[in-house]
């Protein structure tokens, strides 16, 4: 024997679904009963631009009012209204959608713009009322006034309603555990968060608290620049002015419009996320867009609108669907395209601009391959003298002298020119091009830059680079011979006492210091690096130095001809001068040599 049916769903079991589950936030059902008054206006402005209606629609409003004294909070409208037969079929039959089935009636004659799709909206009403009542009239000729009354139960009233002009009242009587939403500054808050861009005046507390046309649907050509900094103003209020911005508009293969503000940048990436606001039919969604932009964009500010982003029944989360993936691929590109277009229009003013958008173009290098291929033109390098060079241009400026003698084209960098400025001075003096790599993605940057350009190699300033440098030919005579240098280097080792230290010795330029402490690139980077993930295995590495002696310094040939004792307390003082301006002489050392340092007073 068998038996076919259907299986009924029963409201008793979802409407505590619904209450606890299905939405994530309770304010959210302001955002949803507004839309709905929404949809109601352009429904009926839809029918009347094909002849369905004739009569005057006049202008269309929502109300949101708040009446303490009766705990009820009502959001009234003047669209299409509902018919008693229209209840039944779009209020008690729970998920059934009218906006998505009016989207399909009209589809091919009119913009049937309506927000809704889901048909579940209405009923989170219910999060936060004991009571939800539905005054309404429809504009159908010879319609009568209806009232719809349910407490959340299966139970529902349908009688004769107040109402005499077109139009559709929703009464919350909200439960004791939201009262909350009573509260005016609550739901000026909510309305101002959710509603501020939908395009039917809403008024509230005597004012209209919406822009019914937005900057980002104007078309670019009739805005000034002045109307997008006034636009940003009004969304972030406390903000500086933006360096400059991008205005989308897209109709094929998708829907997207909005407008992108690259702002002023700091180094926490962190707090500049979550600026972007995304819209789905000028009602906004979330400030979470990271399945919609890519890590690097997300520094960006500004508004994303598009229908056609698939939102879960909340609206609080993307659908997987492949339109994302469109979406994000061609706001990445008009990024890449507006970056490369200031660049070539204006690089004197680009250049001003860039250490604001140093990070934001590092970022997406190195987290987005095709942004990459055209941030290659259009990245900066900033060398310690205020130079700006692309990377293939800096790299050609730099390969007569910064290259070593195994081809090997060096990039000298400093990330903290203050600290390292000795280090800057000596490869200024031999005419090399030291970049400034202070910024939070500049050690990964480096990396980077190795990977994507063959036989060029970043060393720090202060690392083991210069002495293996081809330097030009220098015309000075060596001052120490080869026994001299021999001995010039016993004279430190006996004065070291941190057994980290190796010694060596080099004929530098006589205007270039005594002694020179650097350290092996490779380790210092990967000790670094491994701090910066919060690993240990390279951050316990024992710190190893070699300190360059320069033989052709005129106090080395003084040295040698010194008593060995004197020469032994001279170079410890040397030493001591060395660690201390490479910050190694801590500890006791770092107190006996200060104090020593203060019995000389």
């Amino acid at each position: 024997m068998s038996k076919t049916g259907s299986i009924s769903v029963n409201t008793e079991n979802i409407f505590p679904i619904i209450k606890k589950f299905l939405y994530s936030d309770h304010e959210i059902f302001l955002r949803e009963l507004v839309s709905n008054a929404t949809d109601a206006c352009n429904k009926l402005k839809t029918l009347s631009s094909i002849g369905e209606f004739k009569g005057d629609t006049g202008e269309f409003k929502i109300t949101v009012s708040i009446d303490k004294e009766n705990k009820t909070l009502t959001i009234s409208d003047n669209g299409l209204g509902m018919t008693e037969e229209e209840i039944e079929k779009y209020i008690n039959q729970l998920a059934f959608s009218g906006a998505e089935e009016f989207v399909q009636k009209y589809k091919d004659k009119a913009d049937a713009n309506v927000i809704g799709h889901f048909g579940l909206g209405f009923y989170s009403a219910f999060m936060v009322a004991s009571k939800v009542q539905i005054n309404t009239l429809s504009f159908k000729e010879g319609a009568q006034p209806a009232l719809w009354e349910c407490d959340g139960s299966t139970q529902f009233s349908i009688t004769a309603g107040s109402r005499t002009e077109r139009g559709t009242d929703i009464i919350l009587h909200i439960a004791e555990d939201s009262l909350d939403f009573l509260e005016n500054y609550k739901i000026s808050q909510l309305l101002t968060k959710y509603c501020k861009f939908l395009p039917v005046a809403i008024e509230f507390d005597g004012k209209i608290i919406n822009e019914e046309k937005p900057l980002w649907l104007s078309k670019p050509a009739d805005l000034k620049d002045e109307d997008y900094v006034k636009f940003y103003q009004t969304l972030y209020p406390f903000a500086e002015a933006p360096l400059f911005w991008i205005h989308l508009n897209v109709d094929f293969p998708f829907n997207l419009t909005g407008i992108l503000y690259f702002p002023k940048v700091d180094s926490a990436i962190e707090a500049e996320k979550h600026k972007v606001q995304l819209y789905s039919n000028q009602v906004f969604v979330t400030d979470n867009v990271k399945d919609i932009l890519p890590e690097f964009l997300m520094l960006l500010h500004g508004v994303i609108d598009s229908p056609d982003i698939p939102l879960n029944v909340s609206r609080s989360s993307l659908q997987s669907d492949g339109n994302v993936k469109k979406i994000t691929s061609h706001i990445t590109k008009k990024v890449a395209d507006k970056l490369a277009e200031l660049f070539k229009q204006n690089r004197t003013d680009y250049e001003a601009k860039w250490q604001n958008i140093d990070l934001f173009v590092k970022y997406g290098m190195l987290s987005d391959e095709k942004f990459a291929e055209k941030g290659k033109d259009f990245c900066l390098l900033e060398t310690t003298d205020g130079q700006y060079f692309t990377i293939n241009d800096f790299i050609e400026a730099i390969k007569p002298l910064q290259t070593d003698k195994d081809g090997n084209t060096i990039m000298l960098y400093t990330n903290h020119a203050e600290i390292q400025h000795s280090y800057v001075s000596a490869a200024n003096s031999r005419d090399y091009k030291v970049l400034k790599f202070e910024g939070p993605l500049d050690n990964h940057f480096t990396g980077y830059l190795e990977q994507k350009n063959e036989k060029v190699q970043c060393k720090r300033v202060d690392a083991d680079a210069l002495d293996r440098l081809i330097a030009v030919e220098t015309t000075t005579v060596a001052l120490l011979n080869e026994d001299e240098s021999k001995k010039l280097v016993s004279i430190f080792e006996k004065a070291n006492h941190n057994t980290d230290i190796k010694f060596s010795a080099e004929a530098l330029t006589p205007q270039e210091s005594l002694l020179t402490i650097t350290e092996s690139e490779y380790d210092r980077r990967m000790r670094e690096m491994s701090k910066m993930n919060g690993f240990n295995m390279f951050g316990n590495m024992p710190l190893s130095y070699q300190t360059v002696l320069n033989t052709n310094h005129p106090k080395a040939k003084l040295l040698i001809e010194n008593e060995e004792n004197e020469a032994v307390s001279i170079a410890q003082k040397a030493l001591n001068l060395a660690m201390l301006s490479k910050g190694l002489l801590k500890g006791e050392k770092l107190t006996a040599y200060i104090q020593a340092e203060m019995e000389k007073l």
